[in-house]
């Protein structure tokens, strides 16, 4: 079990690469657990980009979102849940900076969680329907940062999010004691999950991603809820494109939503070329025809405009790719 939430890296930043964060750190500390290599359900072996879980001819990387936040989320992972390629978690990692990941073990808690919890600057909420707790302890509101007065600061929220498939998330809930003294948040959502990568069979369960952006939603962080949003479009897209071998339409509905955010937090115009959000060492990383992940070496010859694939840096940094298949339909997301 380890806690993970990394500053930045002398090698990220000397080569260009994505920052690491606290999933990818979960799951490394994970895989260097494991006897042999994790084969999710279904799919199939294909090399994959470590930065985004991708195959290299749909790599992400360049896309991945950078803004501040005043809210953290705090995962609590079942054991498996950081190595499957399709969790959402990690696109939660990628978009909030301040978000914390722990391995969930019933029989014994990470110091560093406790700490956390305990920390006076953060007001954490577990976030699970409120049919499951005590009356006293539910919640359905977050008071947002307009409303706060410079003369009286407030903690900041942090939203507990439990990650793992819906038996799994009730398990944790159940079993951990010491979220048992916080306020449990039971969202009210008004719409259905977009999430198509797992399929649980009911409308009212929604992936860790779309917990997370209407968690920044009720927190005034409406940057980070449409941003979350649109980048789970874009993760579905190039996962499901992959899985089925087809190339990525770059100009497609997600694409196009995911550049409009980008625009916006940016004060950008319609008229402005688009252009990535900034990596986390502050470059920007354009998606022009052919642009690969990282900048380090020349792109694949992809029939559509590649964004990436598998460099030497990432050789560097990770070491030989571990094998992994694609997840299957049948481990259910979050229920609200």
């Amino acid at each position: 079990m380890s806690c993970c939430r990394p500053g930045p890296r002398p090698e990220a930043l000397a080569d260009n690469l994505p920052m690491p964060h606290a999933v990818s750190d979960l799951r490394a500390a994970r895989l260097a657990r494991s006897a042999k290599p994790f084969l999710a359900r279904g799919g199939f072996k294909r090399e994959r980009c470590a930065d985004c879980r991708l195959v290299p001819s749909h790599c992400m990387c360049a896309l991945r979102p950078s803004l501040t936040t005043r809210a953290g989320v705090c995962l609590l992972m079942a054991d498996i849940e950081p190595l499957k390629p399709s969790n959402t978690g990690w696109l939660v990692a990628d978009v909030v900076p301040d978000t914390f990941a722990f391995g969930w073990k019933r029989t014994e808690t990470d110091p560093a969680l406790l700490a956390l919890l305990r920390d006076p600057q953060w007001h954490p909420y577990v976030v699970f329907p409120g049919r499951y707790a005590a009356p006293e302890r539910v919640v359905r509101t977050v008071q947002p940062p307009d409303s706060l007065r410079d003369e009286a600061p407030k903690k900041r929220p942090l939203f507990i999010l439990l990650d793992g498939t819906w038996s799994e998330a009730r398990k944790m809930f159940r079993r951990s004691p010491y979220l048992d003294r916080l306020p449990v948040l039971s969202l009210e959502p008004d719409q259905t999950s977009q999430y198509k990568l797992r399929n649980s069979g009911r409308n009212d369960h929604f992936c860790t991603s779309e917990v997370a952006a209407l968690c920044m939603k009720l927190a005034g962080e409406l940057a980070a809820e449409q941003t979350l949003e649109a980048y789970l479009a874009v993760f579905t897209h190039h996962y499901l494109h992959a899985k089925n071998q087809q190339p990525i339409e770059l100009d497609g509905a997600a694409h196009q939503r995911l550049r409009e955010v980008s625009r916006r937090m940016n004060g950008r115009t319609a008229s402005q070329p688009a252009v990535a959000p900034a990596s986390r060492n502050g470059t920007e990383q354009r998606t022009d025809p052919g642009r690969h992940c990282h900048g380090q070496c020349a792109p694949e010859g992809h029939a559509q405009r590649a964004l990436g694939h598998r460099c030497a840096a990432d050789e560097r940094r990770h070491g030989p790719q571990q094998g992994e298949q694609e997840c299957g339909a049948d481990d259910s997301p979050w229920q609200q």
